[in-house]
């Protein structure tokens, strides 16, 4: 009899033990996303216990990142992959908070190729009306369009109508970045150790440097301009350009989920003096914003 009540406290265990382990795996995670492949890979690379799980199309990782229980998955180049795939991940996963990793264009001159950047604001820059030029030669637009940012030839910049059925409109040109997730990256910023040379044996010119705040924009555009780049610098003081942050912020904002963009720079954006250096240099940008968002994710709050 004694022999049997230990079969079933040991089986009660079992049991007990198998449940803790579902309710820890359906537990939220803090999600990282990424656009494509070689940031992913960046990412997977330092994860530990990793699965693979394939829902809906979508491909996640889950597993270890900064001794934090994480969900990992890519959103595609652009601003609407990047919002359809952000949508999918909180209603697949319900992250806790998502922090965006990636490649970015620099502009802000006093940076370089290779740093690291942790916006606390982004725009989606390139939501605009072109305007008609007018026999006076001036650029003429309908009354109901904003001039409220200074314009680059026939676009002037018109901010983002963000709308929920149960909210309505909001009118914005900046989504925040939250500011616990930015305080975890100001605390885990003397740990990150950024990478000055790429397994392929290029190196950048300087030892790469980390920047936490300031802002980013994101439009569905590749930018190799100069002048442009010049304008987004002086118009919006950003940092940084890319292609899907703001898209992931502004679904973040919609849905409640705290977001946060690491952005390395793989180019100027047009800045170089010869050629546009990201197909030199993306995989070092990669692994230097992978490294980063591993030392932010380490310092979050339990609730991030």
């Amino acid at each position: 009899m004694q022999h049997v009540r230990f079969i079933l406290h040991a089986a009660a265990m079992a049991a007990a033990l198998l449940a803790a382990a579902a309710a820890s795996a359906d537990a939220p995670r803090t999600a990282v996303l990424t656009a494509f492949a070689p940031e992913y890979e960046a990412i997977r690379a330092r994860m530990s216990d990793v699965e693979v799980v394939t829902e809906r199309g979508a491909e996640y990782l889950t597993g270890t990142l900064g001794g934090r229980a994480v969900i990992v998955g890519q959103t595609g180049i652009s601003m609407v992959n990047a919002a359809m795939n952000t949508q999918l991940l909180i209603d697949l996963h319900a992250p806790k908070s998502i922090v965006v990793s990636g490649i970015a264009g620099g502009v802000d001159p006093a940076l370089k190729v290779g740093d690291v950047t942790v916006p606390a604001q982004w725009s989606q820059y390139l939501d605009s009306a072109f305007a008609r030029k007018g026999a006076d030669g001036e650029w003429h637009l309908p009354p109901f369009l904003s001039r409220d940012v200074p314009n680059y030839g026939m676009i002037f910049p018109q901010g983002i109508a963000v709308w929920r059925g149960d909210l309505g409109e909001t009118k914005t040109y900046w989504f925040d970045a939250d500011p616990a997730m930015l305080a975890a990256a100001r605390s885990a910023a003397a740990s990150v150790d950024l990478r000055r040379c790429g397994d392929d044996g290029n190196c950048l010119e300087a030892a790469p440097s980390l920047k936490i705040g300031g802002r980013g924009v994101s439009g569905s555009v590749f930018v190799d301009n100069a002048d442009f780049r010049d304008y987004v610098q002086q118009t919006f003081q950003a940092d940084a350009l890319d292609m899907e942050s703001a898209a992931v912020a502004m679904v973040a904002m919609a849905n409640g989920t705290p977001f946060v963009a690491v952005r390395s720079l793989s180019d100027l954006a047009g800045g170089e003096p010869d050629m546009n250096a990201i197909g030199v240099f993306f995989a070092i940008a990669a692994e230097n914003a992978a490294r980063t968002v591993e030392a932010l994710v380490r310092n979050l709050p339990p609730d991030r």
